[in-house]
């Protein structure tokens, strides 16, 4: 079985031999898989009137469990955006009647932001028909070979998820 990154790593071999290419091998793999995993979430998002940075904030707070609510910051870390950025999408979710701003009773100062039934209602079921797509694609994909990538990739990304060392 031959990839389109198969054809890309043997021209490179052939105009730059003194360069070792191997890791292209895996890292374009994993960039086009990306690609395509983008491609296909986008729609099954845009089906639930979600953008992607929109099911990300909402799944944040779903993961989080009853009363689904998180602090901006926490829901900043977790989705890896500025804080600026972060007010940007609570503001646009609040207005879409997703989330809900409530203050925090630990802190004064601070704010919660909270799942609305809608926001669930829409994530929850963006989440069920994201999930019947990836089962289709490692669906052909034993079990074992699933967990071995799983591990693989985990072994990869943990090092680069860490955050950085503070100097």
């Amino acid at each position: 079985m031959r990839d389109e990154v198969d054809g890309l790593v043997e021209a490179w071999r052939t105009e730059r031999p003194d360069l070792d290419v191997e890791p292209l091998q895996v890292l374009s793999r994993v960039s086009r898989l990306a690609r395509h995993l983008d491609r296909a979430r986008r729609t099954v998002f845009t089906r639930h009137g979600l953008e992607p940075w929109e099911f990300d904030v909402l799944a944040e707070l779903r993961r989080s469990g009853g009363p689904y609510e998180l602090s901006p910051g926490r829901l900043l870390r977790a989705t890896l955006v500025t804080s600026g950025t972060m007010t940007n999408r609570i503001d646009r979710l609040a207005a879409a009647g997703l989330v809900r701003r409530f203050p925090d009773p630990a802190d004064k100062r601070g704010v919660l932001v909270r799942l609305t039934g809608e926001g669930r209602e829409r994530v929850d079921a963006a989440l069920d028909d994201l999930l019947v797509y990836e089962r289709s694609i490692l669906g052909a994909m034993p079990r074992r070979d699933r967990d071995r990538l799983a591990a693989l990739l985990r072994g990869l990304l943990a090092p680069l998820d860490e955050p950085p060392a503070r100097g």
